[in-house]
């Protein structure tokens, strides 16, 4: 199963672990923090499924949801940290396909996303987006089924951290990732981590995919902002 999932949650400490759990399942992701930039996403990048926060700023969840009945047919997964019945209820009556209470598992959330593909008919796309769950940008290929990163077709050695960072970059390629972001891609791996351990991460990674890790082509620095992979999928 592969598919491109809208990520519309305006928690980016939560957004950014469901992105990297459907990174691992093998999806592609898009992450947008409010109602108004969830519609235009749609517009944009006309996604498999939305996973849809009922507390959005700008236009919440439900409004989001009223528009996406009237003019789509995408399949959309609300998450709400209510848990009043009436609030499931006007949810499913809008259209919601399914709904998750907060707080949840990663897992969970990744087997209700798994059935709703399947229920609507949408895990069976095309090969070409799929690409066998493996993400690509820049030369880079990082495939979490084998857990292995090719550089140029090249194999790459590469600490957890490291690893974590490439499948979330790669995930997004042209994407500025502050510091703080990339460590929360690598939290729990070491839970000792400072946001300028993201440096020597950065700094290793040009040893192994640069040509010349001192003028760097690929793995880029935006100053004051953080890191990005430039190139395309």
């Amino acid at each position: 199963m592969c598919a491109h999932v809208l990520v519309a949650e305006d928690d980016e400490m939560q957004a950014e672990l469901i992105r990297r759990s459907l990174l691992q399942e093998g999806h592609s992701t898009t992450v947008v923090h409010d109602g108004a930039a969830a519609l235009d996403a749609v517009r944009r990048h006309r996604p498999d499924l939305v996973v849809l926060d009922l507390m959005l700023p700008v236009i919440d969840g439900l409004g989001v949801c009223r528009v996406l009945r009237r003019d789509e047919d995408i399949p959309v997964l609300m998450l709400t940290a209510r848990s009043a019945e009436e609030d499931i209820l006007l949810g499913l009556e809008l259209g919601a396909d399914d709904y998750m209470t907060k707080p949840y598992s990663p897992r969970e959330l990744m087997a209700r996303i798994r059935t709703v593909l399947r229920r609507s008919g949408r895990n069976a796309l095309d090969p070409e987006r799929c690409e066998g769950r493996t993400v690509r940008a820049a030369g880079i290929s990082v495939d979490p089924a084998r857990h292995e990163v090719l550089c140029d077709g090249r194999p790459v050695e590469c600490t957890p951290g490291e690893y974590e960072i490439l499948l979330a970059m790669a995930g997004e390629p042209e994407r500025v990732f502050s510091r703080r972001q990339l460590l929360q891609c690598t939290r729990g791996i070491d839970r000792a981590s400072t946001e300028r351990a993201i440096d020597v991460h950065i700094m290793n990674l040009r040893k192994k995919i640069e040509a010349d890790p001192r003028s760097p082509v690929r793995l880029l620095t935006v100053f004051g902002v953080g890191y990005k992979l430039s190139g395309d999928r």
